[in-house]
């Protein structure tokens, strides 16, 4: 089987809500309004209240308080908060994968460590609305998800990664294709923007010549949350070498500036996001 192949199986048990299927129809369509948008998204209590305490999170910044939605979506912009509806639709689609808490627990703190790695990161080099860099991170590994629904020895194999091995290519060893592929091709089912299926999918692409800024972003992301979880025993510059760093004006200031960044802030998002990630803490 192939990426597409699991990815069409995951589209079967793991489907996004009639409410965001709602509001993304409502977001393509220019004739809506704020208030359009506010009011399917209070039809969704759980959904709402996620948004509203995100929105009012340091991870936001915002000056104010934000206590309605018709304000988070004025005041954050119509694309932020459809990042944070996909965002909780996700992690909602997620909630009855196969899978031992722990795997869970350790699979949603990488994702949240990679989202607010790539958020740091875009601010650092100023890429404009640098927050909307979030939902890349988080969902950049929903392909392991997938694969550990159908094929949860492999995947544990895939986990065993030697100091000598990368994990992209003990995936490609042995599903012939990455998580990443797979991510890929499910948020195409799902009718995603490609804005955020092209970075996900071309997540391990070496080569930076024709890699949008936030697919080398994601690249670099990845690999510095990779080194402080599953790569802690390799090789600092087998997962990231000098000259990805230099490529993107990285220094290691930066490096360590954002895994600060991301002691910080990680309990609070795992807390709204994943509670149940968030108590191994």
């Amino acid at each position: 089987m192939e990426a597409l192949d699991y990815a069409e199986k995951a589209n079967e048990v793991f489907v996004l809500s009639d409410s965001f299927i709602r509001i993304k129809q409502l977001i393509d369509d220019e004739a809506s309004t704020i208030d359009d948008i506010a009011d399917v998204i209070l039809l969704d209590p759980a959904l709402a209240g996620t948004i509203l305490k995100l929105a009012n999170s340091s991870f936001f910044n915002y000056p104010g308080k934000i206590d309605t939605i018709s304000k988070a979506v004025l005041v954050l912009g119509i694309t932020e908060v459809y990042n944070l509806v996909i965002a909780y639709f996700t992690t909602k689609a997620f909630k009855e994968v196969k899978a031992e808490p722990e795997f869970l627990e350790a699979f949603w703190e990488n994702s949240v460590d990679c989202a607010l790695i790539i958020k740091y990161l875009g601010f650092q080099l100023k890429v404009p609305n640098a927050e909307r860099l979030f939902i890349l991170g988080l969902m950049h590994n929903l392909g392991e998800l997938v694969m550990q629904q159908f094929a949860p020895e492999q995947v544990k194999k895939a986990r065993q990664v030697a100091s000598n091995e990368l994990p992209w290519q003990k995936q490609r060893d042995i599903f012939g294709f990455t998580f990443a592929d797979c991510t890929g091709e499910l948020l195409k089912l799902w009718q995603l923007p490609y804005s955020l299926i092209e970075p996900i999918r071309f997540q391990d692409e070496e080569n930076f010549e024709h890699c949008t800024m936030e697919t080398k972003l994601l690249f670099i992301a990845k690999r510095i949350m990779l080194m402080n979880h599953q790569c802690q025993q390799h090789e600092q510059t087998m997962i990231l070498t000098e000259e990805k760093m230099q490529e993107m004006m990285l220094k290691v200031d930066n490096v360590n500036a954002a895994n600060n960044f991301c002691d910080m802030e990680r309990l609070a998002i795992l807390a709204i996001l994943k509670p149940s990630a968030a108590m191994i803490y």
